[in-house]
């Protein structure tokens, strides 16, 4: 069985209906295997969730595709054991 590298959300509708998704988006981030990326779609640029994520060991890259979409990718940083 192959697992996809990354996990993709859209929060962008429940934004939209005014739904709060940091829990969504959490579990999501809480539910990655070993090497999966995070692909979070949103209406803005989240930059409050940055440091958060940050806290948890993840950098991220983002991209505005539209007016009003926003793609970042998370991904954990990598640990240097040497």
């Amino acid at each position: 069985m192959n697992e996809k590298p990354y996990v993709e959300l859209d929060v962008r509708e429940d934004l939209r209906l005014k739904m709060e998704p940091f829990q969504k988006i959490m579990t999501a981030v809480n539910g990655l295997k070993e090497g999966q990326d995070f692909i979070l779609h949103a209406p803005f640029k989240p930059v409050p969730l940055f440091k958060v994520l940050e806290r948890k060991g993840f950098e991220h890259e983002s991209v505005k595709i539209a007016q009003k979409h926003w793609k970042v990718i998370f991904r954990k940083k990598e640990v240097d054991v040497s």
